[in-house]
C-alpha cells in the first residue's frame, strides 16, 4: 500500500519537517519561572512525542510541520506553595482541547486538579512542536506524550522524597499531591519537594512507569469541567475582540470584493470626515493564489472601531474584479453537475465496474449537490499587532498559532524569533482560523503606523472574503443482480479543491480530498470505481469542520437509502449488507491513501466497528420504532478522521412543510478518550451544525460576488429549530484501541441521516442542500 508519507505538506508547501531522536531532560528554569510569577520550585520539561519503542501505538504526528521530536517540550511548573502548572499548547474553540492535554499530565503527576493551574503557550513550534488545533488530531497525537510528561514529573518528585528519607524509591509512591512513604507513614508535599525534584535526572523513556487505567481519578471519567468555563460564564474570558493595549489603532479593511481583483483607485476624503477617523491607507495585496497571504484594499484606520466600520462606509473605491468577475453559482452548479455525467480522472479502480453496470439488472442512478458554506464562527477573525522595529507581538484566536509565527516572520522578513504570538479563546475556529491573514493584516499595518493596531473583521467580512467550503456536486452509479445485491458502484465527485489557495491551476481534489469518504468508501463490493473530473476554483477554498467528507458522506449515505427503497429494503439492513463482513479494508489499488495523517497499521478501516455503531445507534435509537403521521427516521455512517460514528435522526414535517427535529441519536467509536463530556458536547454541536448546513446552508456567488453577509441571510438554526434531544452514545474503547478525532467526525453522517428521516416522513428525496423551501413546493 502506498501511503503518503508527509499527508500534511497543504500548510503551507514551504513549511519544513524536522525530524530527530526523542530526549527527556531538564532545561533551564530561570525564564520560565520569571514568566509564571514563581520565585523557586521545580521545572520539567520533556517532549510532547512518544518513543516508538514505548507507546502502544504509532501516529502520524512526526510527519506534522515541525513534527513533535525536534526539541518541542511542554513544561510543567512546581511552585514552592504546591501550584503546578502546566502549559497548554494547542488552542481553546470549544473542543476542551486547553483542559484534556493538561488533565492528563495531571493525571500521571498523581496532582489534585483543583491545584493545578493551565497557561496557554505562545506560539512557537521550536520550543513546542506542532501546534495546529485542527484535523481532530490532538489527542489521538498527544494522549501518550502526555502521560510521559506527567509520569516523568512523578518519578522526580518520587526520587526527591526517597533521597530526602534516604529510602529506596520503590518503597515511595505520589498519591494526590503528595509522595507518601507507607512503612513509616510519612507524606510530603509536591511544593516542598520542588526544588530537590528540579535536580534529579529525568527518567528514561524506557524506565518510565504509566498508571494503570485501572487507577486513574480523571481520565475517561467526564467529571472535570473545563478550565475556562467559569470566566466564559461570566464574561471574564479574553476572546481575541478583547485585547486591548494602550495608544493602539483600531482599522477595518475594504477588501475586493471579487477573488482574485485588485484596487484600481480610491477617494477616502468623506472617510476622513468621519469623527474618530484618522487616516485612509492602502493595504499591500498578494496576487491569487497566495496561501494565507492578505487580498490588500483599502484601510480605514480611527480611534474605535465603530468610526472605522462608518469610515469605510463612506469610501468611494474602484476595483479590477480581475479573471473570476464572471464567477456566478448557477452556471457553475450546471459545469459541475455536467462534469459528473462524463469519465474523470481514475482515483480507485477495483474489478470492472463499466462491465458490470452493463450486465446489472438494474442501474440506479443518484446526483448530489452541495453548495458553498461559510464557517460564520461567532467570533468574526479579528488580530492584535504590535511592529516595533524588527520585533512584533500578535495577539489574536489563532488555530496555527506556530505557522502564524512563520508566516508572519516571512511577511516582514523578519526572524522568526523576532516574533511573538499570544494566543487567545476562540469564539469558534471551524478552520477558519488555521488561516492567519487577518493576523498579518493586523502586522503590516502597526508596522506602517508605529503603533500598535487591531483589524477587526466584520460578519459581512467574514462571510465575504473569507476562505469557503468547497462546491461539490457527486454522482453515483449502483449496479444491482436480479436479487438486488448491489454489484457495481461508480462514484464521481468534482469540486474546486483546497490546493487551489496555495497553487494555480489545481483542477483536481488533493489526495486528502480524494481519501474523506470518497476512495476510502468501505463497502464490500466487487466492482468499484472512483473519479475525480476537473474543476476550477474561482473563490478562496479552505478547510472546514470535517472538509470534504461532508458532500462525500452525504452522496453514499444517501445513495444508501435510495438502493434499499428500490428493492423494498430496510435502510438499515440495507446499510450493513453493503458495510459487508467484519474485516480491515485493503485500499492497496489506491495511490496515495490518505488516511488523515496516520499509519494505516495503527489506524486501519475496521469494518467491525464501522457495524458496531450502526447496531449500537439502531439499537439505542429504536430504529422501526412506530412514529406519529408525518413523523420519518433516518440513518447514516462515516468513518471521518479515524472516528467511527453512525446518527440516526427522527424528523416531523407537517402540511405545510414545516421540519422539526425531535430527537437525534449518534453512536461515536474513538477509541480511548480523555473527557466523556466533551464528546457529548461535540457531538451535540455537530448536531445543530449539521441541521443549520442542511436546512439553510448556501453561499451563492454572481459576479465574481458572495451575494449573502450576515445571519439574515446566511442563517443558523435557532432554539426553536434546534434538535429537541440529541443523545450520544459512545463505545467503550478496548484496552489497546488508540484514540482517533471527535471535534469533527460528527457532522458527515447528520445530513444524510436528515434527508433519509425526511423521505421516510414525505416520501420526497432531497438530493440537494440547503433543504431551502423544497419541503414546501
Amino acid at each position: 500500500m502506498n501511503i503518503l508519507t508527509n499527508p500534511n505538506k497543504l500548510r503551507g508547501f514551504e513549511r519544513h519537517i524536522k525530524v530527530g531522536k526523542v530526549k527527556v531532560e531538564n532545561v533551564s528554569r530561570r525564564s520560565i519561572l520569571k514568566g509564571l510569577g514563581i520565585a523557586g520550585g521545580f521545572v520539567l520539561a520533556a517532549p510532547v512525542m512518544s518513543s516508538p519503542a514505548f507507546a502502544a501505538y504509532k501516529t502520524g504526528a512526526d510527519d506534522m510541520p515541525h513534527g513533535t521530536v525536534v526539541d518541542p517540550r511542554v513544561f510543567v511548573a512546581i511552585a514552592p506553595d504546591g501550584i503546578v502548572t502546566i502549559f497548554a499548547h494547542r488552542s481553546e474553540m470549544g473542543t476542551g482541547v486547553r483542559t484534556s492535554l493538561p488533565l492528563v499530565v495531571a493525571e500521571e503527576m498523581e496532582a489534585d486538579w483543583s491545584r493545578v493551574r493551565v497557561q496557554q503557550a505562545h506560539g512557537d513550534e521550536v520550543k513546542y512542536g506542532n501546534q495546529d488545533t485542527d484535523g481532530s488530531r490532538s489527542t489521538r497525537h498527544y494522549l501518550m506524550p502526555m502521560r510521559e510528561i506527567g509520569a516523568s514529573a512523578r518519578m522526580m518528585l518520587e526520587a526527591a522524597a526517597a533521597k530526602r528519607w534516604g529510602v529506596p524509591p520503590i518503597e515511595v509512591k505520589a498519591v494526590n499531591h503528595e509522595v507518601v512513604h507507607s512503612a513509616s507513614g510519612r507524606r510530603i508535599g509536591f511544593g516542598e519537594l520542588a526544588a530537590d525534584a528540579a535536580k534529579q535526572s529525568v527518567p528514561s523513556i524506557e524506565s518510565l512507569k504509566l498508571k494503570d487505567p485501572k487507577d486513574f481519578r480523571y481520565l475517561g471519567k467526564g467529571e472535570t469541567r473545563i478550565v475556562d468555563l467559569r470566566d466564559i460564564t461570566v464574561g471574564k474570558a479574553q476572546y481575541g475582540a478583547d485585547v486591548r493595549l494602550p495608544g493602539m489603532k483600531y482599522a477595518v479593511i475594504a477588501r475586493p470584493p471579487v477573488t482574485g481583483g485588485k484596487l484600481v483607485s480610491f477617494d477616502g476624503a468623506e472617510a476622513i470626515k468621519v469623527s474618530g477617523v484618522e487616516k485612509v491607507m492602502e493595504v499591500k495585496g498578494w496576487p491569487w493564489p497566495s496561501k494565507f497571504q492578505p487580498l490588500g484594499g483599502v484601510a480605514v484606520i480611527a480611534r474605535n472601531t465603530s468610526a472605522a466600520i462608518k469610515g469605510r462606509d463612506a469610501l468611494k473605491i474602484v476595483w479590477d474584479d480581475g479573471p473570476n468577475a464572471k464567477y456566478e453559482s448557477v452556471a457553475y452548479r450546471a459545469q459541475l453537475e455536467e462534469a459528473a455525467r462524463k469519465p474523470g480522472l481514475i482515483v480507485r479502480k477495483e474489478g470492472d465496474v463499466d462491465a458490470a453496470l452493463k450486465g446489472a439488472d438494474k442501474v440506479i442512478v443518484g446526483e448530489y449537490y452541495l453548495p458553498h458554506l461559510s464557517h460564520v464562527t461567532m467570533e468574526p477573525p479579528t488580530a492584535v499587532a504590535d511592529v516595533k522595529g524588527d520585533k512584533v507581538e500578535i495577539w489574536a484566536p489563532l488555530q496555527s498559532p506556530g505557522g502564524t509565527r512563520e508566516d508572519v516572520a516571512k511577511t516582514l522578513g523578519i526572524p522568526e524569533e523576532n516574533v511573538s504570538v499570544d494566543v487567545t479563546l476562540l469564539g469558534g475556529g471551524f478552520g477558519r482560523k488555521s488561516k492567519c491573514d487577518y493576523a498579518l493584516e493586523a502586522a503590516l499595518l502597526s508596522k506602517e503606523l508605529g503603533a500598535p493596531v487591531k483589524v477587526q473583521w466584520t460578519r459581512e467580512d467574514d462571510v465575504r472574503n473569507g476562505f469557503l467550503h468547497t462546491v461539490s456536486a457527486e454522482r453515483i452509479e449502483a449496479g444491482l443482480d436480479k436479487n438486488g445485491k448491489v454489484i457495481a458502484w461508480r462514484h464521481r465527485s468534482v469540486a474546486p479543491s483546497i490546493a487551489s489557495t496555495f497553487k494555480a491551476d489545481t483542477v483536481h481534489e488533493a489526495a486528502f480530498e480524494l481519501g474523506m469518504g470518497l476512495v476510502d468508501m468501505p463497502f464490500e463490493i466487487a466492482n468499484i470505481q472512483c473519479e475525480n473530473p476537473e474543476a476550477t476554483a474561482h473563490t478562496r477554498i479552505g478547510w472546514f469542520r470535517s472538509v470534504s467528507n461532508i458532500p462525500h458522506a452525504f452522496a453514499v449515505q444517501s445513495m444508501v437509502a435510495e438502493i434499499a427503497h428500490a428493492t423494498n429494503r430496510d435502510p438499515k439492513d440495507m446499510l450493513l449488507e453493503l458495510i459487508g463482513s467484519p474485516r480491515l479494508v485493503n485500499l492497496s489499488s489506491v495511490k496515495d491513501l490518505w488516511n488523515y495523517g496516520e499509519p494505516y497499521d495503527s489506524y486501519p478501516i475496521d469494518t467491525a466497528r464501522l457495524r458496531k455503531v450502526v447496531e449500537l445507534v439502531a439499537d439505542k435509537g429504536g430504529w422501526g420504532r412506530s412514529l406519529p403521521k408525518g413523523h420519518g427516521l433516518g440513518i447514516a455512517v462515516h468513518r471521518s478522521f479515524v472516528s467511527y460514528i453512525a446518527t440516526m435522526v427522527e424528523v416531523s414535517v407537517d402540511e405545510k412543510g414545516k421540519l422539526t427535529v425531535p430527537r437525534v441519536d449518534t453512536a461515536i467509536d474513538c477509541g480511548t478518550y480523555v473527557n466523556p463530556e466533551r464528546i457529548q458536547a461535540q457531538i451535540e454541536g455537530a448536531a445543530i451544525m449539521g441541521l443549520s448546513l442542511a436546512k439553510h446552508g448556501e453561499i451563492t456567488l454572481k459576479d465574481g460576488k458572495v451575494q449573502q453577509g450576515n445571519f439574515d441571510d446566511f442563517p443558523v438554526v435557532r432554539i426553536d429549530e434546534a434538535p429537541l434531544l440529541t443523545n450520544v452514545h459512545i463505545v467503550p474503547p478496548g484496552a489497546d484501541t488508540p484514540p482517533s478525532g471527535v471535534g469533527e467526525p460528527g457532522v458527515p453522517p447528520f445530513a444524510p441521516a436528515l434527508i433519509n428521516a425526511i423521505f421516510a416522513a414525505t416520501g420526497k428525496r432531497i438530493r440537494a442542500l440547503p433543504i431551502g423551501k423544497q419541503l414546501e413546493a
